[in-house]
């Protein structure tokens, strides 16, 4: 069938006592990073492991610790686009054909999903044909993929102890783990939060992704820009930019006396973060969790119009733990940054309190504990598929 076919980094082939885990991922950060760092414990344990996610993955599939990479159809479901729907259901035919060939070829002892559509036909494959599942959630906000999958799975793990739409009959095969994390973001939180002096420099690190990036361009120079001059040369702004926006941005700052970094992607935002005092992002599940384990207090900015408010009520779990301050988009104005950074200024402890709410907050261990529920989860179908 056209566009069935499982393409790979190498030939899949059975390793005799060795226990497979395949890690079912859409090919963006959110869901590729969590897998990740799962992939990189298990692997030190004594799995095989290998990844099914679908095109969008590019280049972040080569520094995926698995021993090979599959490719499956995947589609969405936009309800309110039926000839949309329609072609995503057959996409979706597609990939569970592909994924059932997958997971007999392979014979993994568990399927483990991370969210999305792409998702969908490897764990319903896994399920059907009687392999030990799980579907991991990073959100407060169960995603509607993992809602689908949720009565077929063996078990559920979750970031937060509440999750919104988790349905009410499966919530006793969920378990909270935390979001594991890259061993990037582990490396930096071992860097101390560099409590700032009275009337020293204070560090602000400001991103928000492709989908995010404008509105920090558009606001925060701004309103930093208020600030008395005796705050202004305080402050060292690294911030992420449009490409576009970068010489905007610089202009304004410079014209304000304010020391800054701008550059269209970190490749080392781990390590910025830790240097910061003060993050200004977006509330993905992947940044909270990171603001977590490293510690970092934060003014958080949830992306609006999302289809079930995940990054709200992800940024609401921080600020109600202490870590940070949510501001919904459209009350996200220059004078609303200017005052939260005066006061933070005038009284800097605020910033060592929130940073160590955030690190109390925080799940470094997320991994391994998600390890342990493969593990044990496993032992429900010990033998693996039985070989086609």
């Amino acid at each position: 069938m056209p566009g069935a076919a499982t393409q790979t980094k190498s030939a899949p082939r059975r390793v005799s006592g060795v226990p497979v885990a395949l890690l079912a991922a859409g090919g963006t950060g959110g869901h590729l990073f969590p897998a990740e760092a799962l992939a990189s414990v298990l692997q030190a344990r004594g799995w095989r492991v290998e990844l099914v996610t679908d095109t969008r993955v590019s280049g972040m599939g080569e520094r995926f610790p698995a021993r090979a990479m599959h490719v499956v159809p995947s589609g969405t479901l936009p309800l309110r686009d039926p000839l949309k729907a329609i072609k995503g259901v057959y996409r979706l035919a597609q990939g569970y054909i592909a994924a059932r060939n997958l997971v007999a070829s392979i014979a993994p002892r568990i399927v483990v999903g991370f969210g999305g559509y792409p998702t969908l036909p490897p764990v319903f494959a896994a399920a059907h044909k009687g392999v030990a599942t799980i579907i991991h959630d990073q959100n407060a906000v169960m995603g509607r993929a993992n809602r689908l999958l949720a009565p077929h799975v063996t078990a559920i793990a979750t970031a937060f102890d509440e999750v919104r739409h988790l349905p009410e009959k499966h919530a006793g095969k969920a378990k909270r783990v935390g979001v594991p994390v890259r061993k990037a973001v582990l490396a930096a939180a071992q860097r101390q939060f560099d409590i700032p002096e009275a009337g020293g420099a204070l560090n602000l690190l400001v991103f928000g992704g492709s989908q995010g990036a404008r509105v920090m361009s558009e606001i925060v120079p701004p309103g930093l820009a208020q600030l008395p001059e005796d705050i202004r040369s305080r402050l060292h702004v690294v911030q992420q930019c449009r490409p576009e926006d970068v010489a905007g941005v610089q202009a304004l700052y410079a014209q304000a006396g304010i020391s800054a970094d701008l550059q269209p992607f970190f490749s080392d935002l781990p390590q910025r973060m830790a240097a910061s005092h003060l993050v200004i992002s977006r509330s993905g599940a992947s940044t909270v969790a990171e603001l977590g384990v490293i510690g970092r207090p934060a003014i958080m900015v949830p992306l609006p119009h999302a289809l079930d408010n995940d990054q709200l009520y992800n940024g609401r779990a921080l600020q109600e733990a202490g870590g940070g301050h949510v501001i919904e988009q459209d009350q996200f104005t220059p004078q609303a940054v200017a005052g939260i950074i005066a006061e933070t200024a005038r009284d800097p402890s605020r910033l060592a309190e929130g940073a160590a709410a955030a690190k109390r907050f925080g799940t470094p261990r997320a991994a391994e504990a998600l390890a342990d529920y493969v593990a044990e989860i496993a032992e429900t179908d010990p033998l693996g598929v039985s070989p086609a």
